[in-house]
């Protein structure tokens, strides 16, 4: 399993005491409140404080006390490990999905492979390729997804009516 993983990437400095305005790549923004250490470029840094401004993170970063200093890490992804968020029941990294094998709860039928996901709003899409490399599109929620097992390496599927 994946052990550091991408929650946001700067892309802008914010003011002139070294913020850095970060565009969030997660479903929790107040996990940047809640994590004192973040890694630039893989180095361990720590974070002073987060705020929220329009759709962005602002962080004062320690160590970064200038708009100079700030600057040099606009475009920089920020990471964390996986020690640092605990997920919710029922909840997983996407990177822990993709590879899973699909199959069906009706016959215990192979579906395919997770591809993608892609997130609308109201829930994710699970993007799924069969053997003839045609995508199947699997809303993930619970009257479809219905047992994912990271341990076996596969999800436990029923299939709407309509959905294939």
């Amino acid at each position: 399993m994946q052990d550091k993983f991408e929650i946001g990437q700067i892309v802008n400095t914010f003011g002139i005491k070294g913020e850095v305005k970060v565009n969030p790549y997660t479903d929790d923004i107040n996990q940047f409140k809640k994590t004192k250490i973040i890694y630039i470029k893989n180095k361990a840094v720590e974070v002073e404080s987060a705020k929220f401004h329009k759709n962005f993170v602002i962080l004062k970063i320690k160590g970064i006390d200038t708009i100079n200093d700030a600057e040099m890490l606009r475009n920089e992804m920020i990471s964390v490990t996986r020690s640092n968020k605990k997920l919710p029941q029922n909840t997983y990294y996407i990177a822990d999905l993709i590879g899973l094998k699909v199959y069906s709860e009706e016959n215990n039928e192979y579906i395919g492979k997770v591809k993608d996901i892609y997130n609308t709003g109201a829930n994710d899409i699970y993007v799924v390729e069969n053997e003839e490399s045609k995508e199947i599109l699997l809303p993930a929620i619970k009257e479809v997804i219905k047992k994912v097992d990271l341990e076996n390496n596969k999800i436990i599927v029923h299939i709407l009516k309509g959905l294939i």
